[in-house]
């Protein structure tokens, strides 16, 4: 049962549930907000990996360590862009990424 999962849990649930029919497009809000820092890692590198097979990764974070990850970043402010460039990400496997 759900209630009995934690918010790690919980989390790569849906991400797996998100993924199971290969969408081109993907939706990330927080992926990685509720997991520790292994878990994080498999998750933005299965991120990676959907990217390269030719799917498109939108993902909102926080984290300044997943936003580095994008080819893109949109850094916004209360509520409006502040920033929108591509970037010379070290590992430019993830499209887009939104940065609050």
């Amino acid at each position: 049962y759900p209630s009995q999962l934690s918010g790690g849990q919980q989390q790569r649930v849906a991400i797996a549930r998100a993924i199971a029919g290969s969408p081109s497009l993907i939706l990330a809000d927080e992926p990685t907000g509720n997991l520790d820092s292994k878990n994080a890692h498999d998750v933005l590198a299965l991120l990676d990996t959907l990217h390269q097979e030719g799917a498109t990764i939108c993902m909102v974070t926080h984290d300044p360590r997943s936003a580095e990850r994008a080819q893109r970043k949109i850094e916004v402010l209360d509520g409006r862009i502040i920033a929108d460039h591509k970037t010379q990400a070290a590992q430019p496997e993830l499209a887009d990424v939104v940065h609050s």
